[in-house]
């Protein structure tokens, strides 16, 4: 009797190996987009975190949490693309892949341009992002329950689009405040850096009380439009979020 070789391996009769070609085992798409779905509730949190408290080592979790969710997205769609067979229609799966990681992008981006602009974290920054995070755990318990219970997954979806319309209510409110030169003559008599005295060498040789009011307006257009550009951003990340609550929405439908 002949002894097995080392390295020999076993392998299944011709038949089996045949219908596997064939007939090749789908993947667990469910337990996929779990895997972004979890990620971003990560990020978010950190997000959260760092609108809470500008803590830049926050800032730095979100952009790493960015990376391993291209480096998901990128596996879920190479998966999606050998796939013989899936469990929903193929350009939904490949759209909830998308738009689930758009919401982390948006996260990364705010933290990099806020860096860019030097934009410290407010009052309605934090207010958003944490309905962004209240946004992201409904997107991820929709997910969850899609397999085994369509009706709670149509219930989240309808969470997260509702979380949009209150990050948008927040929004309008901080851009009217924002504009508001009240507003900002409060916030300017407790600042200890004026951002204007880095714009004085573009006036000199003005007298400096004619300086001082000229830098003051300029000053506020400029800290307004900046704070402005990052409320939009966070605006914006609450509508890709809304974008994966209606593609949820669309495989609840579809497969009822």
């Amino acid at each position: 009797m002949m002894s097995k070789r080392p390295g020999d391996v076993k392998r299944p009769p011709s038949l089996v190996r045949i219908l596997n070609g064939l007939f090749p085992s789908t993947p667990d798409f469910h337990q996929l987009l779990n895997d972004q779905c979890e990620l971003v509730v990560q990020g978010m949190e950190v997000f959260a975190e760092f609108m809470m408290t500008g803590d830049q080592a926050a800032a730095d979790r979100v952009r790493q949490l960015e990376h391993e969710g291209d480096s998901l997205k990128a596996r879920n769609i190479d998966i999606l693309n050998r796939s013989f067979a899936t469990p929903y229609d193929r350009e939904d799966i490949y759209r909830a892949i998308t738009a689930i990681d758009d919401g982390l992008n948006y996260a990364k981006t705010s933290v990099w341009e806020m860096d860019v602009l030097g934009v410290s974290p407010d009052k309605p920054m934090a207010e958003m992002a944490d309905l962004l995070l209240q946004g992201a755990r409904s997107l991820q318990r929709g997910f969850s329950v899609l397999k085994t219970n369509p009706g709670e997954a149509e219930r989240a979806a309808n969470a997260v689009r509702k979380t949009e319309r209150h990050v948008e209510k927040v929004y309008r409110r901080a851009i009217a405040e924002l504009f508001s030169p009240q507003h900002y003559a409060n916030d300017l008599a407790a600042r200890r850096k004026d951002l204007s005295e880095d714009l004085r060498p573009l006036l000199e040789p003005d007298d400096k009380a004619s300086c001082d009011s000229v830098l003051k307006g300029v000053s506020f257009v400029m800290e307004t439009l900046k704070r402005r550009e990052i409320y939009r951003h966070l605006s914006n990340a609450a509508d890709h979020f809304a974008h994966a609550g209606d593609i949820l929405h669309d495989i609840t439908v579809k497969s009822a």
